[in-house]
């Protein structure tokens, strides 16, 4: 019987090479990830990197009077501490699991030596953090320009994708901190959801009900983050219903009716 926890689990350690695998497999350790445990501290040494399976942890700028906001979230589809890959051993965000889970992690430097092979684990870490430049780059003008009730939807289709599942445990006022807003504003449009039947709340638990309305009242950013991260990295799209294969290098122009093309039903 297969153990219930495999460093697999993660797409990116999933999609490296047979060999690559081998040689780093050894060396990842199987941890907890509780809820509210800071991976990294702004300003602090970064020893490790982490591979969650079935955690997720949020990124945050921290202001000097406090105040957060989420600049980026991580699952199972990447890794935490792309800073290491970047020439620099500290960052100045503050990492944060706000899904509490497992995840894999590997010393700093045995990743810096994987990395410096020039190999397929390199050529993955850069398409990872192509994409989650390009999700950071479409959060900051995400909080600027759309309305709450939008970035809420953005962030429970990114965390449902995360999870792959329509279940969410989490509080109102962790989803406020996340978005950098008043909890008064994330109660209200969580209200205005589930008075429109697209999910259900009870306290500390969010279940999407209707995930095709859901994106509908999501902005664009959702799926710009999305497409983005399926296109940079090999895995197929796992859908509702089919799976659907993303040419690598997609055609800007086309982008819009790519989409139009390829909705699937939930």
């Amino acid at each position: 019987m297969s153990s219930p926890h495999s460093p697999k689990q993660n797409h990116f350690l999933a999609a490296l090479p047979a060999a690559d695998y081998a040689r780093l497999l050894h060396d990842l350790e199987l941890i907890a990830m509780p809820l509210g445990w800071a991976v990294y501290e702004s300003g602090g040494q970064m020893g490790y990197v982490y591979f969650p399976t079935t955690s997720i942890v949020s990124l945050f700028y921290v202001m000097e009077n406090g105040h957060t906001s989420q600049s980026a979230i991580t699952g199972n589809e990447g890794l935490v501490g792309v800073s290491l890959l970047m020439g620099g051993d500290s960052t100045p965000s503050r990492a944060v699991v706000q899904c509490a889970g497992n995840g894999y992690r590997l010393k700093a430097s045995i990743l810096k030596r994987e990395f410096a092979l020039g190999g397929e684990l390199q050529h993955l870490a850069l398409r990872y953090t192509q994409a989650l430049i390009t999700q950071m780059g479409q959060t900051a003008v995400c909080n600027r320009h759309h309305a709450v009730g939008q970035q809420l939807c953005r962030s429970l289709l990114l965390l449902s994708d995360l999870l792959d599942s329509d279940e969410l445990v989490m509080t109102q006022e962790l989803i406020a901190n996340m978005l950098g807003v008043r909890r008064e504003g994330v109660t209200e449009a969580a209200r205005q959801l589930q008075a429109a039947g697209l999910l259900r709340y009870r306290r500390g638990h969010i279940s999407i009900v209707d995930r095709v309305n859901l994106e509908k009242r999501a902005c664009e950013c959702y799926q710009v983050v999305k497409m983005e991260l399926d296109r940079l990295l090999p895995y197929e799209i796992q859908c509702r219903r089919n799976v659907i294969k993303l040419p690598l290098q997609p055609q800007a122009s086309t982008l819009h009716q790519w989409l139009r093309g390829n909705e699937v039903a939930a």
